[in-house]
């Protein structure tokens, strides 16, 4: 099923983090599960943005000027076996601070929901990472994953030093680098999961690309944090590493998930996290997929 922000319904999904969501793409499963949510400043954390946008497309934005952002991860099994792409942002609350581009961001149920759906952390045998922001690994640890590999793309481990300007510590890189296995472009590490470079939001943040069942889904991380950015791919976030380069890879991007059979996962895309991109009398937009 597609859904359209075209009535009150919808447009409630579009101000709301997601609860657990599933798809089946032949014999694989995919879910999101939820670590937990954030706020994002719409004319902060997407500064070329105006406010006559957003006046025009008020479904997205609360009375405050938030954007819902979930936080979490997504599980994809394959028979008994179980990946988890990005690692939430652990059992933290940071609150809200001023002249920040985002509100107060919580997590902590990640674990809890993989329990309840059967694959508890330490039954994961691999952990993929988009990149190395803290709200995808926090809860990266052999603590918690004592059973699972730590892939990143190879340039994002090269290069993660940029990581400690974002919040992340010396302490969490030295904490997960026994764990830490690189992939290539085109690598496929688990049945149909293959590794697709996004650079810009960080030096080396990769995408990956799930096939199955004649679909394909790109779990495109933080290439884009809102559907808003679907419509307008040349438009930064605030704390993408290059913007230009971000938003180059954001357009082809979109390309690719115009492509028929394709489905896209956003893992910020408050509760439509799964979608189309599709083409209709107000441009490029994201159509939910929840089937």
């Amino acid at each position: 099923m597609t859904s359209t922000p075209g009535n009150t319904a919808d447009t409630a999904r579009l101000r709301r983090p997601s609860g657990i969501r599933s798809l089946r793409l032949g014999e694989t499963k995919v879910t999101y599960v939820p670590d937990g949510a954030t706020q994002l400043s719409a004319r902060g954390w997407l500064p070329d943005s105006t406010e006559e946008f957003w006046a025009a497309h008020a479904e997205y934005v609360d009375a405050d000027g938030w954007l819902a952002a979930g936080v979490g991860s997504l599980l994809v099994e394959h028979g008994d076996r179980a990946l988890l792409i990005d690692a939430g942002f652990g059992p933290q609350h940071w609150p809200a601070e001023p002249g920040k581009p985002y509100g107060e961001i919580h997590g902590g149920r990640l674990l809890d929901n993989l329990a309840s759906l059967g694959h508890p952390a330490d039954r994961i045998e691999t952990v993929a990472f988009t990149h190395l922001h803290l709200d995808h690994t926090g809860w990266a640890s052999e603590e918690h994953f004592p059973a699972a590999a730590f892939l990143f793309g190879e340039t994002e481990w090269e290069q993660r030093e940029a990581a400690l300007a974002t919040g992340t510590t010396e302490q969490k890189l030295a904490e997960i680098a026994p764990r830490v296995r690189t992939v290539a472009e085109g690598e496929e590490f688990f049945p149909g999961v293959t590794v697709l470079p996004t650079p810009g939001h960080t030096p080396g943040h990769t995408a990956y690309v799930i096939t199955g069942g004649g679909r394909r889904l790109i779990a495109f991380g933080d290439a884009m944090h809102t559907p808003v950015q679907v419509t307008r791919p040349e438009w930064p976030s605030a704390v993408d590493h290059d913007g230009a380069q971000a938003a180059v890879h954001r357009g082809h991007l979109v390309e690719e998930l115009r492509k028929p059979g394709t489905i896209g996962f956003g893992n910020h895309f408050a509760d439509v996290v799964f979608g189309r991109v599709e083409t209709d009398g107000n441009g490029v937009v994201w159509r939910a997929v929840d089937a």
